[in-house]
């Protein structure tokens, strides 16, 4: 007899008692690790006022997507390793998964932008401030969490529309797009097709912007040819550099992929580098290789 599925089990969790209490212990603390770096960062933008600039408007932006990504997954995640409830209805499942393809999805749109921001920094220095204004700021922020609301409506629908009648364990210990599709009921090659096409067609264009911008930041320091310059432009564009390379490839090893090459114990240990990871590492990269956020930190801490 087959039955719709209300809710879903995620099995992506180790049944040891002690493994679980030392795994409970260690993502509690990157969890708040996370927490605690990018609130600092987002409060040292708000309050200094040597960090009112475009550049650190967009860095806020980043820095609330880090703080939105794990609080979407760890929680429930932290409940099911410490209480054993590993339950999550079909609504709730809904829910994180529209949630983590919106911050995830923004968050690839956003580091295009961070990546036409740093192109126009190096190469038009002078016109930078009439370029970059506060008014196409505040219309590419808007455009980012537009453009990922968009892309996650896209995603939910085509996923959470498919029948599930059969299994409801979960190898994974939140709602992603690769198990929820290996426990359909129906034919599910149609909407892969459609996530991939999507996937790949709103990634590749974030992609080409973010390696234009650079291709064109290398030939403007090649064409200068000035002492220092390697120098100045690493220290510009290095943190955005690392983050994007960081992102995008934990991402693109998760999502850009038919769905047999699935596998849940290495799938577990990817999402984990970009949904825990990624968010406690970006306000360390940006905080050690920037003076600027350096000093703010330390008068925030003073002040505090």
């Amino acid at each position: 007899n087959l039955s719709t599925v209300s809710e879903f089990v995620f099995v992506g969790l180790s049944d040891a008692p002690e493994v679980r209490l030392l795994l409970f212990v260690l993502f509690l603390l990157i969890y708040l690790a996370t927490m605690v770096g990018n609130i600092t960062l987002l409060v040292a933008i708000s309050t200094d006022s040597h960090l009112h600039s475009p550049m650190y408007f967009f860095l806020s932006n980043l820095s609330l997507l880090d703080l939105l990504c794990p609080t979407i997954t760890v929680p429930k995640m932290l409940g099911a390793l410490l209480l054993e409830h590993k339950e999550i209805s079909f609504s709730g499942c809904l829910f994180q998964h529209f949630s983590l393809i919106h911050v995830v999805g923004t968050e690839i749109f956003l580091l295009a932008v961070m990546a036409y921001d740093r192109y126009v920094a190096v190469c038009h220095p002078l016109r930078y401030p009439s370029i970059v204004s506060t008014k196409l700021c505040a219309q590419l922020a808007l455009g980012t969490w537009a453009a990922g609301l968009l892309n996650s409506l896209l995603h939910t629908s085509l996923v959470f529309t498919l029948s599930f009648c059969g299994p409801n364990k979960l190898q994974q210990y939140y709602c992603d797009i690769p198990p929820v599709l290996a426990l359909s009921c129906s034919s599910t090659r149609s909407r892969e097709l459609v996530i991939l096409a999507v996937a790949g067609v709103l990634g590749s264009s974030a992609c080409v912007v973010t390696v234009v911008s650079y291709i064109y930041i290398l030939l403007e320091i090649l064409s200068r040819n000035s002492p220092g310059i390697w120098h100045k432009a690493f220290s510009t564009c290095g943190s955005h550099l690392t983050v994007v390379c960081l992102f995008y490839g934990t991402t693109i090893c998760t999502y850009v992929r038919p769905s047999f090459t699935y596998s849940p114990h290495r799938d577990r240990v990817v999402s984990m580098l970009y949904g825990m990871l990624t968010p406690l590492l970006n306000p360390i990269i940006y905080s050690l290789r920037n003076k600027e956020v350096k000093c703010a930190l330390r008068r925030v801490i003073s002040r505090v």
